[in-house]
């Protein structure tokens, strides 16, 4: 579609965001929203008529794009069918969405408890895990991400918890493995993987293994720098919570369906969770949904016992609808097949390109439509290219990075000293190269801040 410029209507979709729309995560009087007058695949436009490839897929959930055909025809059905209906009640699409989810999940994680995004499922995913152990504490890592919601963002190791910390939530952090910034003065993946599973170990003995319900870990962290577990991490985990009784919670919101060139990225490194928190790309986002993919043996335990949670909206009808049709698409049109090729054979490679020309280039990691490079001003002591959770004009690098980036016709994911590459998994080889051109552009901009 040919983006038509329309400015006075622009002029008044924004007016009326200003007066009245409050924004995430935002000092409110500090931001200046772009009013999108449209989008389709992997494009977007504004009123002006400036177009922009997205390689944010909205916020990582626009796995095929946006307004696929076949997924606006399943809501738009549905809606003539049945808009809505309350959860205790079997819905066709309701059914249909968890039967191919559980598909598609790995080893047991037969029953999906429905909620309306990831953070909620991370919510209800912890809620199981403690009622099922009877235990209080939940651990996580620094660098990751849960959600926004009170348990969540407590989970949650990176800046965004900070003000939201009450200190109180049970929740017990310890160091993830990322060899390019170790914790474990590690000089390989291997030490990296033996000596993060050696601290999470003994984490977990000083805190007392009879108190810990869950362990929680994003499969590969997303917004905290994609930062793929090095082999035999996650199935250490997972002995390591057989070990002692504790509950194994994979968070797959950002990685799942297709992300990473697989349904889920638990496949990637052939590990079964016990539970399995989901949402974004499950229908791409086009009506929200989340859930929580859950094992026989915690299924059992609320086989005559009542699970005390719920939601008004679980498994909407117009969400699940949605999400049939996704996961029929995904099948049908080869999507996570063609994530899987283009990031091996086109944007790994390309990435790999760019890191030899441009010096603000730290390190390149990624997989499938999955990939992020860490900015830097010094590639051998690796300082970063903006300070921890820099702000204003201590972030001043990354927003001229930014700003060249739109400027060149792509739309950015920055965040903090990290650009990540996460276009729609269906997106064209052609709009790839098209992408990491104006990257490579934007990227001259990164290397003038480098010492």
């Amino acid at each position: 579609m040919t983006p038509q410029p329309n400015p006075e209507v622009g002029a008044a979709v924004k007016a009326a965001d200003r007066a009245h729309v409050f924004h995430s995560w935002s000092a409110q009087e500090l931001i200046d929203p772009l009013a999108v007058a449209g989008a389709e695949g992997s494009y977007f436009w504004d009123y002006d008529g400036n177009r922009y490839l997205d390689f944010t897929s909205g916020l990582v959930y626009t796995n095929i794009g946006y307004q696929h055909p076949k997924v606006v025809a399943a809501i738009q059905e549905q809606a003539a069918h049945l808009t809505t209906f309350a959860p205790a009640f079997a819905v066709e699409a309701r059914s249909e969405a968890a039967r191919l989810i559980a598909e598609r999940t790995p080893g047991d994680l037969d029953k999906i408890f429905f909620t309306n995004g990831g953070a909620d499922a991370v919510e209800h995913a912890v809620r199981m895990a403690r009622l099922h152990t009877g235990r209080p504490k939940v651990m996580s890592a620094y660098r990751s991400y849960h959600g926004g919601t009170q348990q969540a963002v407590n989970i949650t190791g990176d800046p965004r918890r900070w003000a939201s910390d009450s200190a109180a939530a049970g929740v017990v952090r310890f160091w993830a493995p990322f060899l390019y910034r170790s914790r474990f003065y590690a000089e390989t993946e291997e030490q990296e993987c033996a000596r993060a599973l050696e601290h999470l170990e003994t984490t977990i003995a000083f805190e007392g293994p009879s108190t810990v319900a869950a362990i929680i870990l994003e499969t590969v962290p997303g917004t905290a720098g994609i930062m793929i577990p090095p082999a035999g991490y996650l199935a250490g985990v997972r002995e390591i919570c057989d070990k002692y009784g504790i509950v194994f919670i994979l968070d797959e919101v950002m990685a799942g369906f297709g992300r990473t060139g697989e349904w889920f990225a638990a496949d990637l490194f052939d590990v079964t969770p016990d539970l399995m928190t989901f949402a974004k790309g499950v229908n791409s986002g086009y009506v929200p949904l989340g859930g929580v993919a859950i094992s026989g043996a915690i299924a059992q335990t609320f086989a005559k016992r009542p699970y005390p949670g719920g939601l008004t909206y679980s498994g909407h009808p117009l969400a699940c609808a949605a999400a049939v049709a996704t996961i029929n698409v995904m099948a049908e049109e080869g999507v996570v097949e063609n994530a899987a090729r283009l990031g091996s054979e086109v944007v790994g490679p390309a990435l790999r390109e760019l890191a030899e020309r441009h010096p603000s280039i730290g390190e390149v990691r990624g997989v499938g439509m999955f990939w992020a490079l860490e900015l830097v001003k010094n590639r051998e002591t690796r300082e970063p290219l903006v300070p921890y959770n820099a702000a204003g004009e201590a972030n001043a690098p990354m927003a001229a990075f930014g700003s060249a980036a739109k400027a060149g016709g792509i739309w950015p994911f920055v965040n903090m000293n990290r650009t990540h590459v996460v276009p729609p998994c269906n997106v064209t080889e052609a709009e790839l190269k098209e992408g990491l051109a104006a990257l490579d552009a934007a990227l001259a901009v990164a290397d003038g801040y480098v010492e």
